[in-house]
């Protein structure tokens, strides 16, 4: 049954591994029992309410988007685990992957059994399902079709009611001066809902947070504006008692290259410009483009604890060098940046904003925010061609684009129930709070579900 309008040879290859299965009589079950590949999905479907087998076997015909076991175990630590043992959740999120019908490929969204559409996209490379590629398409049952997906779909998913003026004790957080503000904003909103307890939130760059978290566990609750590590998870373990930090993804934000919007010389950089300027391969405007002034860069960078850092260097200095990096190892890139000559560092975006200000050969990266607060005298530069906006940003178009986070530990929410309603808090008011010095980008819709299901799955009580 061929359902999409795609290449001709992109059909073909898809189909040929499901030959086989294709042939095969029996309802969906009984081909998803076959291929072999659909071995957690079957066990969810046991673990559910009995309407999910029930549909499954039923007349049809139906799509089914079908999460292969490795979808399921790219799921985070505990998220799979907490749906099994909460059989009303996982019955939505199983019925959100069937359609009733077949799915045309001009469809833009299905209605699934859940009740809620999923968005529907095919081009020429194939089909997406909210964003998650089909990787196997139209494997036939005798009631429908199985479409493999990559990752498990999820439906809007509630977090539990809470009142902040109830919420009391105090609340520890620090960590990224770009999810700062992010998370101040937040906090703030708590307090006018009523929160009247104590809540910090220390400005002191990723790797600092990380280690007022991890090192010492001191903090609740940590912003940073790149991953965490694995010396710091380990250092995180080692603690007494151990921490088992669980991530929170909070939005997108794009690191914006700047000058001073009274340099008239410079609009555009590649990432290997970028490279050669912030490793002291060029010092002077010229090196970079003949066309330049002959004048020494003035170069401002965040401090080494900031996560702004960390992530600009692995995409610049440490790049390979087929994607116009130096392909440096991390010492050495550290080691390049901080002998590159006069440039300075300070943990305070806005020392970097007035040191770019102050000169038209000045130039300096930052969090788009920053940029924004200041861009009556800042220019932004667009990167290899690509501008940073929303639509790049998320996308991945726009080369310095980067993920934000807010980590925690289940053991701390069970012990200060507080934190777990102010991080509740926050998720569910999240996009109200990307405004002042904190316009960042949001998430998908699929990732914004999943860091409330990530917080579920490490709520007390829950």
């Amino acid at each position: 049954m061929l359902r999409r309008v795609l290449l001709v040879i992109a059909i073909v290859v898809l189909a040929l591994p499901f030959v086989g299965v294709a042939a095969q009589d029996g309802n969906i079950v009984d081909v998803a029992t076959s291929a072999g590949n659909f071995t957690t999905l079957l066990q969810a479907v046991s673990a559910a309410d009995p309407s999910v087998a029930a549909a499954l076997a039923g007349e049809g015909p139906l799509t089914v988007f079908a999460p292969t076991d490795d979808a399921f175990a790219a799921l985070p630590a505990g998220v799979l685990d907490y749906l099994m043992a909460h059989p009303d959740l996982l019955t939505q999120v199983l019925l959100y992957h069937i359609v009733d019908g077949a799915v045309d490929a001009a469809s833009t969204e299905a209605t699934t059994l859940q009740g809620t559409p999923v968005a529907i996209a095919s081009n020429d490379m194939g089909l997406t399902v909210d964003g998650i590629a089909v990787s196997q398409m139209d494997i036939a049952a005798s009631n429908g079709v199985i479409d493999a997906v990559d990752a498990v779909l999820l439906p809007p998913i509630d977090l539990p009611a809470m009142d902040a003026l109830s919420v009391t004790g105090d609340i520890i957080g620090a960590g990224s001066s770009t999810v700062g503000p992010l998370t101040q904003n937040a906090i703030e909103a708590f307090i006018d809902a009523g929160y009247s307890g104590s809540i910090t939130n220390d400005i002191i760059g990723s790797g600092a947070g990380f280690e007022r978290f991890c090192t010492a566990g001191e903090t609740d609750i940590s912003n940073a504006s790149r991953a965490i590590k694995t010396a710091e998870i380990e250092a995180c373990a080692a603690l007494t008692p151990a921490r088992v930090p669980f991530e929170l993804y909070v939005g997108i934000d794009a690191i914006t290259v700047v000058v001073s919007a009274e340099n008239d010389f410079l609009t555009d950089l590649s990432i290997a410009q970028l490279a050669s300027i912030f490793s002291g391969a060029v010092t002077t405007w010229d090196q970079v483009d003949a066309s330049y002034p002959a004048e020494p860069i003035q170069a401002f960078a965040p401090g080494s604890d900031s996560g702004t850092y960390d992530y600009f260097l692995e995409v610049t200095l440490e790049a390979s060098t087929d994607n116009g990096g130096l392909g440096l190892e991390a010492e050495a890139a550290e080691a390049a940046i901080q002998s590159v000559p006069g440039i300075q560092f300070s943990e305070d975006d806005n020392v970097l904003v007035q040191g770019v200000v102050g000169s038209p050969y000045a130039i300096g990266f930052f969090g788009y925010a920053y940029y924004v607060e200041n861009q009556s005298t800042l220019k932004a530069l667009s990167i290899n061609g690509v501008t940073p906006t929303a639509t790049t940003a998320e996308s991945g178009e726009y080369p310095l684009a980067r993920p934000l986070f807010v980590y925690s530990d289940g053991d701390i929410l069970a012990g200060k129930p507080q934190v777990a309603d102010f991080l509740n808090f926050y998720l569910s008011n999240l996009h109200s709070f990307y405004t002042g010095a904190a316009q960042y980008f949001p998430t998908s819709e699929r990732t914004y579900r999943l860091a409330k299901l990530i917080l579920l799955a490490n709520y007390p009580t829950m």
